[in-house]
């Protein structure tokens, strides 16, 4: 790789291809697999994930809102995309675009088949989502017989899949919780295939799903997390790769003498010498204030260098007395080790928070 010289995000897909791997490993013969690309795909690149996965044997995307949808499309991506949370305002786009809108309430779910009936639509296919304990989006068990009887009642549409979103998969403490989730799910589609006299698509788990419930793989299985390196635990993590790394540069050093501050709001305070490497990448690059103050940290040489101060806008500053570094030196803020797990557990998040939190004024460089 060429010297680092700015902040950049790398985004290895020969580590995309191993995790992919190893997920395909995990799952049931005969279940299909979605890949989650949405929120730029998990912070890295959504165009270049989709279109090397386009080439395996995924089945699936899915985004969440329909403008990332029309951004695969408009990249050449050409498999089935699902929009998991479609809004009413983009309904004539989601056909035009030829994409699958997951409807989860009587009003989504009505004012779409009106929509598709406008277009002149047959069979347009949908995704029908229940709840089945998250209570965020989804039916009621108890809206099978009127979502199935509007159907019935209409040719513009018909139902390609019905799912539902695990809760707690990754943790087994929570697994009589998961289980009724898994029990809720099969009475709800064994009840809605009977009425409807057709079997869509069933599809329940997500990347913890995949690994820690064989017996809910069904027909197909998504992941998000798991494709982008990380298995919700250390057990698993060691199976996985993370693709991304986020890399900066040392912009100055500078020697701080006893009692000189550092910083906006004079944060830091030394009392001994020490020196300093400012690195240009701050909360406007999707790194917290949270975590200034020595809470975070990067690794410069192998070693930790903790953040001194306050995060700024565009700069951090870390603690290098103890570092044989120099300007122009590379800087990894997380990739391997650290990874963006283990980055994020300090101010207590998850890696889920700091990838997608990556401005999208940091580059992308794709390693192919």
């Amino acid at each position: 790789m060429p010297k680092t010289q700015e902040t950049v995000l790398e985004v290895d897909l020969n580590a995309l291809q191993h995790n992919y791997d190893y997920l395909k490993s995990r799952i049931t013969k005969g279940a299909k697999l979605l890949v989650v690309v949405k929120a730029y795909a998990y912070g890295s690149d959504a165009q270049e994930i989709a279109g090397y996965l386009q080439n395996l044997d995924v089945a699936y995307f899915a985004v969440a809102y329909t403008n990332e949808g029309v951004a695969l499309r408009d990249a050449g991506i050409t498999k089935p995309i699902l929009v998991l949370h479609p809004q009413p305002f983009n309904y004539k786009t989601i056909m035009a675009r030829c994409l699958e809108p997951s409807l989860y309430n009587f009003n989504s779910f009505n004012q779409f088949i009106e929509a598709a009936a406008l277009e002149n639509q047959q069979d347009y296919p949908i995704h029908i989502k229940f709840n089945t304990g998250l209570n965020r989006l989804g039916f009621n068990e108890d809206d099978i017989k009127a979502v199935v009887d509007k159907l019935k009642a209409t040719s513009s549409v018909k139902v390609k899949s019905i799912f539902s979103h695990l809760a707690a998969s990754e943790d087994l403490n929570e697994k009589d919780f998961t289980l009724d989730q898994i029990h809720l799910f099969q009475s709800i589609s064994e009840s809605f295939i009977k009425i409807i006299g057709y079997k869509p698509m069933l599809h329940l788990c997500n990347t913890s799903g995949i690994l820690n419930y064989p017996e809910a793989h069904l027909d197909m299985v998504r992941s998000g997390i798991g494709i982008y390196g990380f298995g919700n635990s250390e057990l698993e993590n060691k199976h996985f790769t993370p693709i991304a790394t986020l890399k900066s540069v040392i912009s100055q050093i500078h020697s701080i003498e006893k009692g000189e501050t550092v910083g906006y709001n004079r944060a830091y305070k030394s009392d001994s010498f020490i020196k300093t490497a400012t690195i240009p990448i701050g909360h406007a690059d999707g790194i917290g204030r949270q975590y200034g103050n020595g809470k975070g940290y990067v690794t410069i040489h192998g070693k930790p260098a903790y953040i001194v101060g306050n995060v700024c806008m565009d700069m951090i500053m870390v603690n290098v007395t103890d570092i044989d570094c120099k300007e122009g030196d590379t800087v990894i803020i997380f990739g391997q080790h650290p990874n963006a797990t283990q980055f994020a557990e300090r101010v207590n998040s998850i890696s889920y928070e700091i990838i997608t939190a990556i401005s999208q004024r940091v580059k992308r460089l794709i390693i192919k």
